[in-house]
């Protein structure tokens, strides 16, 4: 499958079958679920007004417990955000996570190629601090999460897809989609073969955007109408100020058209 974007044709095509015949819905999804008391806060209510789909939690943060009891009193669907690169700041987080992670997150932060190299030394501490996170969201949510992504996408990177740390059959996120001239071919290419082997394992959207920019004319629009025969997730972070007022103001409900906001992440 091509679609238009940006007036060019996009080189993410689905690659686990999920496309065809869709309701006319697009999930919009509001990441760090949990990090903070604004970043829940302000979440909350985009959920409350109908304007998120569902939300990606974050685990051993600040205000998971809370958010967590939101959650689940409001029906907030919610999965897990996976956290390798932000310390963890909840009281409940012991210190040998906190140095696991701390070893994780040097190792990704140090270069741009990073996540792109699997680095056999952290093998061990990859496998214990993910499986650390699945565990608390279990404890806190009272389920396993269906659906995962990952704090900057680190998801993604090596380790976690090599040694297949994330549950097989949950709904993963996949890689942004790009239009032919955004990124380089090289680029592309790796990201392509990299959600070829995610779809193996896992269900995901047929592409992947972020809200912002908002500015430029008709890219939302064309991302929205593109909702209407394939399955698309839009990523938003509602803490940051011109998201928020994008969300709540009116202005998304006027964009998105004939398309709706999907209750719940559902592909």
């Amino acid at each position: 499958m091509q679609a238009v974007v940006h007036d060019v044709t996009l080189h993410d095509p689905p690659t686990d079958g999920a496309g065809g015949a869709m309701n006319a819905a697009v999930i919009i999804n509001a990441d760090d679920w949990g990090r903070d008391k604004d970043v829940t806060d302000r979440s909350f209510e985009c959920v409350s007004q109908g304007v998120l789909s569902s939300v990606s939690a974050m685990v051993f943060m600040e205000d998971s417990e809370r958010a967590a009891v939101l959650a689940r009193q409001h029906g907030v669907d919610a999965g897990l955000h996976l956290n390798l690169t932000t310390v963890f700041s909840g009281a409940n987080c012991g210190p040998r996570l906190k140095e696991h992670q701390q070893k994780i997150t040097r190792f990704l932060r140090a270069s741009r190629l990073c996540p792109a190299i699997y680095h056999p030394g952290l093998s061990g501490s990859f496998e214990y601090i993910v499986k650390a996170q699945i565990e608390e969201y279990e404890r806190l949510y009272g389920v396993a999460p269906g659906r995962v992504d990952g704090h900057h996408h680190m998801h993604l990177c090596a380790n976690v897809q090599v040694q297949k740390l994330l549950p097989a059959g949950t709904i993963a996120r996949r890689n942004f989609s790009f239009a032919s001239g955004e990124k380089g071919a090289l680029n592309r290419r790796y990201r392509r073969w990299q959600d070829s082997r995610l779809a193996k394992r896992h269900r995901m959207t047929d592409f992947f955007f972020a809200l912002p920019p908002m500015d430029p004319p008709g890219r939302l629009e064309k991302i929205f109408d593109l909702a209407s025969r394939c399955s698309v997730e839009v990523e938003t972070h509602p803490v940051d100020a011109d998201e928020y007022q994008f969300l709540t103001g009116g202005e998304l409900m006027r964009r998105v058209g004939d398309v709706k906001i999907a209750r719940g992440y559902a592909l």
